[in-house]
């Protein structure tokens, strides 16, 4: 079962987002905001990382921390943003690579199938394994 670390800074939606995902299959660690997100993936050794923070570069932030640790720096993340357009230009100018970007409104299918396809050896029967950046979240 892959594990997740879930970094959420609404706890309702966490909750939801959460549970989506154990639903899913997935084992899924939580958290609020929390600018040591390289200790908690070194602590949790989790196989991808979802981000959805309420202002896009909170998420920023912890993705470039994240990334900064050479340990996680291939580490599969998805990224629910209320500006996609923005997020992607910012990733595409850091050359990021294993990263999804899902825009909201967003279900926990979406983000389900979003990792699906950052981690293929996991991936249900039923999803694609599509190398885009910004998934397609009516898929």
């Amino acid at each position: 079962m892959p594990r997740i670390l879930l970094i959420d800074d609404t706890p309702e939606i966490a909750e939801l987002l959460t549970y989506s995902l154990r639903d899913h299959g997935f084992d899924v660690v939580t958290t609020g905001f929390d600018a040591a997100v390289a200790d908690l993936a070194s602590e949790h050794r989790p196989d991808a990382v979802v981000l959805d923070c309420s202002d896009y570069r909170m998420s920023e932030t912890l993705f470039d921390a994240l990334r900064a640790d050479p340990a996680h720096a291939t580490l599969p993340v998805v990224i629910v943003s209320d500006t996609p357009e923005k997020a992607d230009a910012s990733l595409r100018k850091r050359e990021a690579a294993h990263v999804l970007l899902i825009p909201k409104p967003f279900t926990g299918a979406h983000i389900a199938r979003a990792l699906a396809q950052l981690l293929p050896s996991q991936q249900p029967a039923h999803a694609p394994n599509r190398n885009s950046q910004m998934a397609d979240p009516n898929r």
